[in-house]
This record gives structure tokens, sequence and C-alpha cells, in this order.
């Protein structure tokens, strides 16, 4: 059986620990993150949406740099959106920039009431390359 191993990026935010979960679960050759935010080091949201969607793909690319992968390793998203019709230019225009070259991941976007605060979460599950 695998054992699970816990990866946090270098410079993680509060909210691990103040909420007590991984920023990711390493499995075999699989990982899986948890969602990401727009959370600035004390574990606040930035104020601005665009920013606040940057910053979640930045904590997303500094957790999958913790466990040897790129962006180019996602086989799996899943987004959640506090106001998804207002939000979605927004959001497409970040994600075409972090998901520029085919074949892209698939993707599972929901829209929710509520994310503590914050207007969007992604998480993602990855293959880790073999070199890891």
């Amino acid at each position: 059986m695998t054992k699970r191993e816990a990866i946090f990026p270098a410079n993680r935010h509060s909210l691990y620990e103040a909420h007590g979960y991984s920023a990711a679960i390493r499995s075999g050759d699989l990982l899986f993150v948890s969602g990401q935010v727009g959370s600035r080091e004390d574990g606040t949201p930035h104020p601005d949406f665009e920013s606040q969607v940057r910053l979640a793909f930045a904590n997303l690319d500094a957790t999958l740099k913790a466990a040897g992968c790129t962006f180019d390793d996602i086989v799996d998203v899943t987004s959640f959106h506090t106001d998804p019709e207002n939000q979605f230019e927004t959001i497409m225009a970040v994600k075409q920039d972090v998901f520029n070259t085919k074949p892209y991941p698939n993707w599972t976007a929901l829209g929710v009431n509520w994310l503590a605060g914050f207007d969007f979460e992604i998480k993602v599950i990855a293959r880790i390359p073999a070199a890891a």
C-alpha cells in the first residue's frame, strides 16, 4: 500500500495550519492538490478579483513545484466561483495565460455561494514525473 506524503510550498500561507490541511498529498505517482485560493502569506484574500485569481494560480504553481511538477503535469482541474457569470471573462483570460498549449487538462467549474471570503478556488490532480 502506498503511503501518502504531505507536500507544502516553500512559502506556505497560514491557512494550512489555521484550518488543518495539507497543500497537497502525494500518493504514488499522483499529486492531489487542495483547493488553492488567492491568499496572501497571512491567509487573507487579495481584494482585487483578477489579482486573486492570478495569486491562486501562483499558489498552485508553488505547490506543484514543491512536488516536482508543472502545469503540464495537471490532468484534472476543478474550480469554484462565487459569481461565475460575471467572473468568467477574467478567469478565462488567466486560464489561457497558464494553459496555453494543447492538450488542455479536463476542467470542471462550479458556482458556489461561499469560499471563506475568497471568490475563486482551484484544485487539481497531477501526475508526478518519473524523475521527481
